[in-house]
């Protein structure tokens, strides 16, 4: 059959209308101060949009690259990430965080992490907000290990006692994110190298009013001996964990720092991650498993195939759940914070951030 003009014109005079009648969003800049006030007090709002996101990549309605690593030949323990995502459903945006870890900054007095999250519009591709994220990956990795938690203690007594190894930021929201979805304990363990660390994370719990007896350790080992969940948070570049024994309470493990433990720890336990492909990378203590087996079958499976009963977590053994950390989850809470601000009307416009466009001046 021959095609006519009007039949191959059609389609790229409507392109030519869908094109004209898109128009470029007004780019805006959201402080860290703006992410804090919409996020303070939402636990459990935040939680159950990381839990939808979760179904949602599980699903297949996102795109969640390998994230890219930058390394520096004079600065070996530090590195800049980028995490590029889009996602789908009723949140439809695009973006990219860029994320530092420059631990040497503790020492001077300065958080180790620094971050920004550019939002994209999911029809131009123009990106509409630079928001500042070492807030937003904070809760988002909070709200991840609150969700894991929850899940994963299912069908087994819930934790009364609780042990934080690395006591830094992360830690902290992951306490509050604990405490603001309804956990309890009759007791906290922490231990972390530094006693300053230490004693700032023993202050900050017992000025937030948590009920329990707070313990400071001298080890690694006490601190899991004593706690029924444990939550790795610390800046550890290789396993420092390898004795499967420490383990023999079978408690729950959120294994957020990802490279404390040995491969051993994880043979002798359910492993739970949340994307496989991710977490098995840039020798994470899944990796290391992965590389010494030869095979994944020491996986259980993801978090989201706990939450759609695709597996079940057995009895009698330690769940330790390792997640990488996707770039899905903070396009979701950084498009839900922008929504707060931009309906509250507080968004700060920058005036004239994309000035060339017209295609011939």
């Amino acid at each position: 059959m021959t095609s006519t003009l009007s039949d191959t014109a059609a389609p790229a005079a409507v392109e030519r209308a869908t094109v004209e009648r898109a128009t470029v969003p007004p780019f805006a800049v959201i402080s860290g101060g703006q992410v804090q006030g919409v996020l303070g007090g939402r636990e459990r709002e935040v939680v159950g949009l990381v839990e939808a996101t979760y179904r949602l990549h599980g699903a297949g309605d996102s795109v969640n690259p390998p994230s890219y690593f930058l390394r520096f030949p004079d600065r070996p323990s530090s590195r800049i990430i980028a995490l590029p995502a889009s996602i789908g459903g009723s949140v439809r945006v695009d973006g990219v965080k860029w994320v530092s870890s420059f631990p040497e900054n503790v020492a001077a007095g300065v958080p180790r992490a620094s971050a920004v999250l550019i939002l994209n519009d999911h029809d131009t591709g123009y990106p509409f907000a630079c928001l500042e994220s070492s807030i937003i990956s904070a809760a988002r990795t909070a709200a991840s290990a609150a969700l894991a938690a929850d899940w994963l203690s299912r069908g087994r007594p819930r934790p009364a006692r609780v042990g934080f190894v690395g006591l830094g930021l992360i830690a902290r929201y992951i306490h509050t994110f604990l405490a603001g979805t309804g956990w309890s304990f009759d007791e906290i363990g922490l231990h972390d190298l530094s006693a300053d660390s230490a004693a700032g994370f023993r202050s900050y719990v017992e000025q937030a009013g948590t009920a329990g007896r707070v313990t400071v350790y001298d080890s690694v080992e006490e601190v899991i001996r004593c706690s029924d969940l444990v939550v790795f948070a610390t800046v550890a570049a290789e396993p420092h964990v390898s004795d499967l024994s420490w383990f023999e309470h079978n408690p729950l493990v959120l294994h957020v720092s990802l490279r404390d433990l040995a491969p051993e720890v994880l043979l002798g336990s359910t492993n739970v991650v949340d994307d496989v492909d991710h977490c098995l990378k840039a020798n994470t203590s899944p990796h290391l498993t992965e590389q010494l087996t030869g095979s994944r079958d020491f996986l259980l499976g993801t978090l989201d195939d706990v939450m759609a009963g695709r597996v079940r977590v057995p009895a009698g053994r330690p769940v330790i759940f390792s997640p990488f950390g996707l770039g899905v989850l903070d396009l979701a809470v950084g498009k839900y914070v922008y929504d707060k601000v931009a309906s509250a009307g507080d968004l700060h416009i920058i005036d004239d951030f994309f000035h060339e466009l017209r295609r011939h001046g």
